[in-house]
């Protein structure tokens, strides 16, 4: 069982020897009993980290926007970035290095294991408490989630209340790590990998094309699943035009002929231009953390799509995005034994 106060101690160190400059972590948030993300830079904030099954955040967000801010400042700081990083976190992280976004001495990953659990989905464990507020959660022994409520404490089996990416999870510890805290396992023993994926395929496609023409009709395109992405760091986005300039001098016909990949109004044309898009643009990329569904407004599953194409890679190519870091990216190599030999 991971001892939060280890990682805490480790974390301070870290500040207090000046081996990274912040640690990106997460604290007990200040509305409900969730965890949210934060940036300790001195040896005395270490305390307020924890870790339980509500660390939802993939904070690998946090080293693209820490980058994204270096780059527009006048003075820099290019000292490393300490990040506390679950499974999922970490290959996020690893992706981000096999893209160049940073070097591997500019971060140290501080792997968390999940161990026999994982993360609880907020909506799941609503509907269990049956409109009870939940106090704590925490993990509890075995495959089980101890929920503390003003009527008292009990246990769930973790299968009721679990995010359904950690259902369906690999690799729940941090192949990508400069410490390791909590017990190295290899298999969840939940759900078979993309099982989601492949019941939603046995339907038939005109059923699938209903179901989605369904959600892009209701998608509110508040682009909440691109922010929340730690592989949507592009500087420009295909659905944004940020760089034609309209100024008093732009003509009617400049406007009209400018190049617009996809609008952004809502409607379920351009919606499912953008969603399908935005999927593509993470095949081979993807690591499957769910945060694009988890911040959903509407509930879209938007994983599905993600994971379809993160399972076409692992089923075609042998490829799982971000558990090797060292090893090219999907999309920027192949092989002789690759199929689709017609593209050669």
């Amino acid at each position: 069982m991971v001892n939060p106060k280890e990682i805490r101690d480790y974390a301070a160190g870290l500040l207090e020897q000046g081996r990274v400059k912040s640690v990106i972590g997460y604290r007990r948030g200040t509305a409900g009993c969730f965890a949210e993300p934060c940036t300790l830079t001195e040896p005395g904030e270490a305390g307020s980290l924890v870790w339980d099954p509500t660390c939802l955040n993939n904070l690998a967000l946090y080293l693209v926007k820490d980058r994204k801010q270096q780059a527009a400042s006048r003075t820099p700081d290019r000292r490393p970035i300490g990040i506390v990083a679950k499974g999922c976190d970490s290959r996020a992280v690893a992706v981000l290095l096999q893209e160049n976004y940073f070097k591997r001495e500019e971060v140290v990953v501080i792997g968390v294991s999940c161990e026999g659990t994982g993360v609880v989905d907020p909506r799941k464990l609503k509907n269990s408490l049956k409109g009870r507020s939940a106090l704590k959660v925490e993990f509890g022994g075995g495959e089980s989630i101890r929920i503390t409520t003003r009527a008292g404490e009990s246990e769930l089996p973790a299968r009721e209340v679990l995010a359904d990416r950690c259902l369906e999870c690999r690799e729940a510890t941090p192949k990508l790590h400069d410490v390791l805290f909590g017990e190295s396992l290899a298999e969840r023993g939940y759900d078979a990998p993309f099982r989601a994926v492949k019941a939603a395929e046995a339907t038939s496609g005109e059923a699938r094309w209903a179901t989605w023409q369904h959600h892009f009709d209701r998608c509110l395109r508040c682009f909440a699943c691109r922010s929340v992405c730690p592989l949507c760091y592009c500087p420009e986005c295909v659905v944004d035009s940020t760089s034609f300039v309209i100024t008093p001098q732009t003509s009617a016909e400049e406007k009209a002929n400018r190049i617009r990949w996809c609008e952004r109004s809502a409607n379920t044309a351009e919606s499912a231009l953008y969603h399908l898009t935005r999927a593509i643009h993470l095949a081979g990329r993807c690591v499957d953390c769910g945060e694009c569904e988890r911040v959903c407004p509407v509930n879209i599953p938007l994983r599905l799509l993600n994971t379809k194409l993160e399972m076409e890679a692992f089923e075609q190519f042998d490829y799982q995005a971000g558990r090797d870091y060292d090893r090219p990216a999907l999309i920027s190599s192949f092989r002789d034994e690759d199929p689709n030999s017609f593209i050669r």
